[in-house]
């Protein structure tokens, strides 16, 4: 249950963050947008989702079957950013945070199961 807790912190802190700065439009998160050829509206919408993925996961602890739908929910969407990165020409440092943000919801995903 600990490691559940753990991910799960991590991965709504990550979504709150970057989440956040795409919903308000902030100029490095405008760049971003420009670089994989969203517009900023396109962008804030993602933001939306992984804000959304991350308020589910927090009310997964007390609906579960909740957390796993938002945890699966923002794999896809974490799909949708490793296939927008590489259609930008960006490399594995590019890529690296949407990696590592997938392998916690991966990690959260087989704790939350195995626990039920």
């Amino acid at each position: 249950m600990t490691l559940k807790i753990v991910l799960s912190v991590l991965i709504m802190l990550e979504c709150l963050a970057l989440g956040g700065a795409k919903v308000l439009g902030l100029e490095q998160m405008r760049k971003r947008a420009a670089h994989v050829g969203f517009t900023t509206d396109e962008y804030r919408r993602v933001g939306a989702l992984e804000l959304l993925a991350a308020a589910g996961i927090g009310i997964g602890f007390a609906v579960p079957a909740l957390g796993v739908l938002a945890a699966c929910g923002l794999l896809v969407l974490l799909g949708g950013a490793l296939v927008a990165h590489r259609s930008a020409g960006d490399g594995p440092a590019e890529m690296a945070p949407a990696v590592v943000v997938a392998a916690l919801v991966a990690g959260y995903l087989v704790a939350a199961l195995t626990a039920a």
